[in-house]
């Protein structure tokens, strides 16, 4: 009978433990890392659509890691790329790269640690693992 109040607590315990975890208010950490995300993904998508401009093809890859401190010159680079000015697409995610800039030098800048300082690590993406079923 033990072992089994035992593992209703643990149950009980890592349940409630979840829903705290998901109720809290995000840290600088998860928004940026967050919005890195969703960076990296809507830069994929403009590359991959055919109804957006050519000029989308010279824009410098976004490939964004934020625990690379070389992302601070990849975000400025691609915020400063004077090209597809006429492409709404290309001014949203550049406003957006522009909020990720602000975010990782002003606010979470104390916050922050980078792991690296790899700036060839930005130009190849590591391609996710594959999971098998």
């Amino acid at each position: 009978k033990l072992p089994t109040m035992k593992m209703l607590l643990l149950l009980v315990a890592l349940l409630s433990a979840a829903l705290l975890a998901s109720a809290a208010p995000p840290t600088c950490y998860s928004r940026v890392l967050s919005l890195s995300k969703e960076i990296t993904k809507s830069f994929k998508e403009l590359q991959t659509s055919k109804t957006v401009d050519s000029c989308v093809e010279t824009l410098p890859r976004l490939y964004l890691d934020i625990h690379n401190y070389c992302v601070l010159a990849k975000l400025r680079d691609f915020v400063a790329y004077p090209g597809c000015d006429r492409v709404a697409e290309v001014n949203e995610l550049k406003e957006k790269a522009r909020s990720l800039y602000t975010i990782l030098i002003s606010y979470c800048r104390r916050d922050l640690v980078f792991l690296t300082d790899d700036c060839n690590a930005l130009e190849i993406p590591i391609s996710p693992p594959i999971e098998h079923s």
